[in-house]
């Protein structure tokens, strides 16, 4: 069997994200994570709130790594992990909550556009959405680390980067998203939340 996917970056930023999702999602039922990588995000925070049902989603080459997390896990409230492209086919939904973490600097923006419209087909009427990942404020990095990390990112694949948050925001708007939280989290990083409606 293939050795577990394991992300340090996960262990790290898992407990200040489960805070947020604590205040936020607590009137929620069920979760689409979109991008859920190695699966430990999932594990740690279907545990942590057991009346989730966190669905889990992304690539299907992610998927077996995945499935190792959950299955390991054993846990009630975590169904098999969803194939999707965030330009393809979405799940039917609706979900009461959608989250993402490290994506949308990951992906290209026309990505970016797809997750936010994907976003606004599968959430319910009083939905939530959280993201979680780096963001800069009216294009200007929060910090060299940050600016380090874009050009890494830029370097790697021209199409990624860190995204301006107040776009991101506009796009969330043109979801019929409102914006309730932006949490500053540890290594310059934001949790970004909205409501429908």
């Amino acid at each position: 069997m293939d050795l577990k996917p394991f992300a340090p970056a996960c262990e790290r930023n898992r407990d200040p994200i489960l805070s947020v999702l604590r205040k936020h999602f607590v009137g929620c039922g069920s979760v689409l994570e979109v991008g859920s990588g190695t699966g430990q995000h999932a594990v740690h925070f279907a545990a942590a709130l057991p009346w989730l049902s966190w669905q889990c989603a992304d690539l299907a080459s992610q998927l077996p790594g995945i499935r190792q997390w959950l299955d390991e896990a054993g846990l009630p409230n975590t169904p098999p992990p969803l194939a999707l492209d965030v330009c393809g086919s979405w799940p039917k939904g609706p979900y009461d909550a959608v989250f993402g973490a490290n994506i949308l600097h990951i992906v290209g923006s026309p990505e970016v556009d797809a997750f936010f419209a994907g976003v606004g087909r599968v959430l319910g009427a009083a939905g939530m959405l959280a993201v979680y990942g780096p963001f800069n404020t009216s294009g200007i990095y929060t910090s060299p680390s940050n600016r380090d990390f874009d050009a890494w990112l830029k370097m790697r694949d021209p199409r990624s980067g860190i995204r301006d948050a107040e776009a991101v925001k506009e796009l969330a708007v043109q979801a019929g998203l409102h914006g309730v939280d932006d949490v500053a989290m540890p290594a310059n990083n934001r949790c970004l939340v909205w409501r429908r409606g």
